[in-house]
């Protein structure tokens, strides 16, 4: 008989010939500044715990008070029995927070993105997506079933180009644009898009994914940074990242909040957030909310580590944010780069096709508030030796 799955074998072996085959690593740690790997101590360049909330004894104490008082799933969607109070509180404290008038949340960022942009518009709209969005933006495009339009990367000229071509062809139009844009660290120029999609009577969102606890006042996110307050019709972001914990937020105008809680469908068929995961967040807004302090550390720690990769030579791209992506060009020179850099006891993955084109291939460094001017040294040896063993620098 003829294994049905023999395309399968052979797709993961080009895979591991075009050195794009993805090596899953195990932590045994918590998240922070050094972990442990596949058993060896590493230090952290890897997650997206901008803040260092995500075993912050804050955030755990709170989760665990929780469970005493609610246990610790939800049972429920949040339309039949799924909403506790909690809940309840976390919207309105994101809301808060975002300086909004209301918030919605979901199970993780990818699910928000999957259920707002298919409420919103369908076959007789039009989205305007920015080329490089994320992946949930172009998932959610797609089941939304609207004729989805590319506009060059962060460029309003050519989103407004698009528009006077096209938005007429369309009921409604929506455009997107991610706010940092997680490979590159480059920051949207979401003043100009609001001004271009304002003219063209289209809903504008942005996925402020890397932006939330990074972006504006206390980390309050890129509508904060562009003082754009009450002009962007939905803002969408994720309590995984800076805020350490899981989840997903769809905030700004009353109205989508309010469609979202009758045709969100992620809210709609998938059981709530968990309860451990909503106190944590809950505790991390009022950690921001103290003080500037994390956020202030982790601008300080990515000025810092930027400022001498590039005197050592390296390549970091267009970034503007704590984002720092070291340019190689070609995924097997990259995952290379990563074993190597591992052996010297620094924990950072290579990225390549499809997460980036071809051609793109990096090390994604990911610093942190967590990290201590030591750890940042550290790595920096480490990239340096591995650099001029692998002729990426002189």
């Amino acid at each position: 008989m003829t294994d049905k799955l023999t395309w399968i074998d052979e797709e993961l072996q080009n895979l591991r010939d075009g050195g794009l085959y993805n090596k899953i690593r195990t932590l045994g740690s918590p998240q922070g500044a050094w972990l442990v790997v596949d058993g060896a101590k590493a230090l952290n360049f890897c997650s997206n715990n901008y803040l260092g909330l995500a075993n912050h004894p804050r955030v755990v104490a709170a989760a665990k008070k929780a469970m005493g008082q609610y246990g610790v799933g939800p049972g429920a969607v949040r339309t039949i029995a799924g909403t506790m109070d909690l809940h309840v509180k976390l919207d309105k404290r994101l809301a808060e927070f975002k300086g909004v008038e209301s918030a919605i949340t979901f199970q993780s960022g990818f699910t928000a993105n999957m259920g707002v942009i298919p409420a919103l518009v369908g076959k007789e709209d039009a989205i305007f997506s920015d080329e490089l969005n994320h992946a949930s933006i172009i998932d959610g495009s797609r089941l939304s079933g609207a004729t989805i339009i590319r506009y060059a990367h962060c460029n309003a000229a050519d989103l407004e180009k698009q528009l006077q071509e096209q938005r007429t062809d369309f009921r409604r139009s929506l455009v997107i644009s991610d706010g940092v844009f997680s490979m590159d660290g480059d920051v949207a120029p979401l003043d100009k898009i609001y001004e271009v999609a304002k003219d063209f009577d289209a809903l504008l969102m942005v996925d402020d994914a890397h932006g939330e606890g990074v972006l504006g006042r206390g980390g309050r996110g890129i509508v904060d940074h562009f003082d754009l307050h009450g002009k962007v019709d939905v803002e969408v972001g994720t309590m995984s990242k800076a805020f350490g914990v899981m989840g997903g937020v769809v905030a700004g105008n009353p109205k989508v909040v309010e469609w979202l809680h009758q045709r969100g469908r992620p809210f709609l068929f998938s059981s709530a957030m968990t309860v451990p995961d909503v106190a944590a967040c809950l505790e991390a807004i009022a950690i921001l909310e103290e003080s500037t302090e994390l956020v202030d550390k982790l601008w300080a720690n990515a000025d810092y580590f930027k400022a001498e990769m590039k005197y050592l030579g390296f390549d970091t791209g267009k970034s503007v944010t704590p984002i720092t992506p070291v340019m190689l060009g070609e995924a097997p020179l990259a995952q290379q780069f990563s074993r190597e850099l591992f052996e010297a006891g620094v924990f950072a993955m290579a990225i390549g096709f499809p997460t980036v084109p071809r051609g793109k291939a990096r090390i994604r460094v990911m610093i942190s508030a967590a990290h201590s001017k030591d750890d940042l040294d550290q790595g920096l040896e480490a990239f340096a030796k591995v650099g001029r063993t692998l002729g990426v620098i002189a």
